[in-house]
């Protein structure tokens, strides 16, 4: 049986007129979003805001209330054995672009929808990526009227 872990992160993005950008981590190995393990009492909006904070030093945010996604994936640990990693992820807006990097992260940088397609390394974050960006666009599109 595999050990259970659960984790929490942000999608963040930043607009400058209809320009939006999404906020990627380089770990080293790999670009993705940041995201941490859920405390013992902590909810998934709490663990992953603290996440934010702690991996990126983003306090400021606007949560879109309406996106909430979860991805789950297994790993092997050399000290548990196989893992299944539940992550779930919610998406927010900054108005400002600075970034405090923690150690975990060599690098980071706000790209355009197709280049952080084309960066994010793995198939889930490029699955995240088309979920947030359809639903920036629902917003963006007009209403028709009667």
């Amino acid at each position: 049986m595999a050990r259970q872990e659960r984790s929490a992160g942000f999608l963040i993005f930043h607009r400058s007129g209809s320009d939006v950008r999404f906020l990627l981590l380089n770990y080293g190995r790999h670009w993705d979003f940041a995201k941490g393990h859920v405390d013992r009492g902590e909810s998934d909006l709490e663990a992953a805001v603290r996440e934010l904070h702690e991996e990126t030093g983003i306090r400021d945010i606007k949560l879109i209330a309406d996106f909430h996604q979860e991805i789950v994936y297994f790993f092997r640990s050399a000290k548990h054995g196989l893992i299944r990693k539940t992550v779930v992820f919610f998406l927010a807006e900054v108005s400002r672009t600075e970034v405090i990097l923690s150690e975990e992260h060599v690098g980071y940088d706000f790209l355009t929808y197709e280049a952080a397609l084309k960066r994010a390394t793995f198939a889930a974050g490029k699955e995240l990526l088309r979920a947030a960006h359809a639903r920036l666009m629902r917003e963006e599109s007009p209403t028709p009227t009667s």
